[in-house]
């Protein structure tokens, strides 16, 4: 079993093999005897739903989606039913081309402001002839009136004029709302490279996002052209506006495609008090095919609780809701199995699980917001800006929606999709930029939830003014709490004398013996302690309170940021100059190698102050001595992220400008000098160096 601590990478959808069923068969096959017995037969799960449960204000014209985690059998009308209250809703059922979801259609507009509740009955079964076993129910309540809107594309993946694009990549579009999935098939995403038609086939979810996954590998240096028509239609009937086509360009190779990534839970690993009530999450560093209850699985020692798994709409998060309080004052596990699947297909690998311990009571205190993003009156906010709110406790991600979190540019209601993560955070992405010079008013209603399903005591809003320009490249990667230190390690922070830091250090789990050099002097509080080469407070894990608990965060906040910069797709550079950037310009954008990352002449990033800059590599980063990164054009080193897998090496005298999201080590040889954070998942080392945190 691999712990959540182990920074591994895992995958959804198919199921874990039976312990010990590997070295039974072997011994069966040396000695000539009989075959062993298959695995027991694993019943299938409601992975997720449209509209989700206890979604509120749903359209009078709404048709239904069930998606399971296995394909299905046809389901009929007495295996998908809907009632509102003790009276039979009469509609028709059908169920999708690949059996992983069915949608259920009214024969007639559902009455207003009432709560419906839609069943998979017990007897529905598997194409494997697996039957559910006990039926599963959600609800939902109406609003006042039918949807009309036409749904439009959100996003593209390959996104459009990328270039070097993987010959075994998979073409999805994301969509504005829910999605009918019968409408989407081979003939309504369609996919040409050189003007020929490309086979393969279509699948729907999770989110609201169609795969098209061609049926052999695309041509090299090909052009790729991709249609959905205005077949595609929403649950409501409503079809798309027009046809959307995009474009890119292949490349020469395949890419390789990387297991998701477990990136955060809720409760966290090893947190005790947790109260009775508390429902878990799990976030993911990519979409993820929707988990059922055999991926998503509780303990209380041997003893299986039982609950209920829901995706959340984007993919990215899994909710499990235990069907009755949990015990005081025990010992509980949670587990992602190995045959979790991304939406891409790849298998975790490998059981993914974390305890925690419970309190004594259950949580009633309602959850609050703790900080905004842009701040309440900001001006002169970019046009293309993300919208983001952090709470004071972890939330339920079914709870945050475009219902619950909406944004009106003056009266006019803003489209856009939210997502919940990382951290305690909710970010607004708007389908459109906002108008020059407008009044962005945000607020976020009562029914948004935390874990313990505790709604936010009051209604909140804020409001800021935007301005006349957008920021170019990706949005931000987000450090929460590790953002508060210039330099970040989980084992050790050295020193050669005499270096000079301006900014907060930290290091955890390692205890202050390994912030070595530095000449600590310690606090009388035993919070943190000074040094003469800090202008700013050390910290590590062995001091006083509130410190431990405040570094754990910042930790997990640094290797959340580090998942999120890994993990961001579609490059718009990829494998530039084979590593090597020396003597380049290099505009606004996301950038990707395989390769190290090698600076043997100065480099120039050239792009405004709300412009950023990402570089991912999965090997290293050497920089000769005394060479440069050149920020201009008021480029700025908070906006430039290099995410980088092995070791980071800064030559003698060199100058760097940005923040470094580290999975080893990071060094500064003598006399280097840098702007910017050092976020080391193992250790730093200074050799009189000189190192700034960045104005923010």
């Amino acid at each position: 079993m691999r712990s959540l601590n182990a920074s591994s990478r895992y995958p959804s959808a198919a199921r874990s093999i039976v312990p010990g069923i590997f070295a039974l068969s072997f011994a069966v096959f040396a000695c000539g005897g009989s075959t062993a017995a298959p695995p027991p037969p694993q019943p299938p799960s409601l992975s997720s739903s449209a509209p989700l449960d206890g979604a509120t204000g749903v359209a009078l014209n709404a048709r239904l989606s069930a998606f399971f985690d296995s394909a299905m059998a046809p389901l009929s009308e007495t295996t998908f039913t809907l009632k509102q209250g003790t009276t039979a809703v009469a509609g028709t059922v059908a169920t999708s081309g690949d059996g992983t979801s069915a949608t259920f259609s009214p024969s007639s507009s559902l009455a207003a402001s009432s709560v419906f509740t839609a069943t998979i009955s017990a007897a529905a079964k598997s194409l494997a002839g697996d039957a559910m076993g006990a039926d599963t129910s959600w609800s939902f309540t109406t609003g006042a009136a039918a949807d009309t809107s036409a749904p439009v594309v959100s996003a593209t993946s390959p996104a459009s004029d990328a270039s070097g694009v993987g010959l075994n990549a998979k073409i999805s579009v994301a969509f504005s709302k829910a999605m009918d999935p019968l409408s989407l098939s081979p003939t309504s995403v369609t996919v040409k490279q050189a003007g020929a038609q490309v086979p393969g086939s279509v699948t729907y979810g999770p989110g609201e996002t169609a795969t098209f996954t061609p049926a052999s590998a695309l041509a090299a240096n090909t052009l790729v052209t991709a249609t959905v028509t205005a077949d595609a239609k929403d649950l409501e009937g409503n079809s798309l506006a027009a046809a959307y086509t995009w474009s890119f360009t292949t490349g020469a190779t395949t890419t390789p495609l990387e297991a998701p990534l477990l990136t955060s839970t809720a409760p966290s690993d090893g947190a005790i008090g947790v109260p009775l009530n508390v429902k878990l999450s799990a976030s993911f560093d990519v979409r993820m095919y929707p988990l059922g209850a055999a991926a998503f699985t509780l303990k209380q020692g041997s003893t299986v609780v039982p609950g209920k798994v829901v995706t959340n709409a984007d993919g990215m998060t899994a909710t499990f809701t235990p069907s009755s309080s949990l015990k005081a004052s025990t010992v509980f596990t949670a587990t992602i199995a190995a045959a979790a699947k991304s939406a891409a297909g790849v298998a975790l690998g490998a059981d993914s699980s974390w305890s925690f311990t419970t309190g004594a009571a259950a949580d009633t205190s309602g959850p609050t917001v703790t900080a905004t993003s842009p701040a309440n009156t900001a001006s002169g906010v970019i046009i293309n800006t993300k919208i983001s709110a952090t709470f004071s406790k972890a939330m339920d991600p079914l709870s945050i929606t475009a219902a619950s979190f909406t944004v009106k540019q003056g009266t006019t209601p803003v489209s856009g999709r939210v997502v919940y993560g990382p951290g305690t955070t909710a970010t607004f992405s708007a389908f459109n930029p906002f108008a020059s010079n407008a009044i962005v008013t945000v607020t976020l209603t009562t029914s948004l939830k935390d874990l313990a399903g505790n709604p936010l005591a009051n209604q909140f809003s804020w409001s800021f003014t935007t301005g006349t320009t957008a920021a170019k490249g990706p949005s931000p990667v987000l450090l929460g709490t590790a953002g508060n230190f210039v330099l970040l390690a989980k084992t050790a922070i050295s020193t050669v004398p005499t270096s000079a830091v301006t900014g907060d250090i930290g290091v955890s789990p390692a205890a202050a013996t390994y912030l070595t050099g530095f000449s600590l002097i310690a606090d009388s509080t035993n919070v943190f302690a000074t040094s003469p080469q800090i202008v700013g407070k050390a910290y590590a894990a062995n001091y006083a309170v509130p410190t431990p608990s405040n570094m754990t965060t910042a930790v997990s906040n640094m290797e959340t940021a580090y998942t999120d910069a890994a993990g961001r797709p579609t490059p718009d550079f990829l494998e530039l100059g084979t590593g090597n950037i020396g003597g380049k310009t290099l505009a606004p954008g996301l950038y990707k190698w395989t390769s190290t990352i090698t600076i043997p002449t100065d480099v120039t990033l050239s792009g405004g102050a709300n412009d950023v800059w990402i570089f991912q590599t999965s090997k290293d980063i050497t920089m000769a001595s005394a060479q440069h990164v050149i920020l201009s054009g008021g480029a700025l080193a908070k906006n430039v992220f290099w995410q980088v897998a092995g070791h980071v090496i800064l030559g003698t005298g060199a100058h760097f400008e940005g923040v470094v999201l580290c999975k080893t080590d990071v060094t500064l040889q003598t006399g280097a000098t840098m702007n910017g954070r050092v976020l080391s998942q193992t250790a730093v080392s200074l050799q009189k160096a000189t190192v700034t945190q960045p104005a923010q």
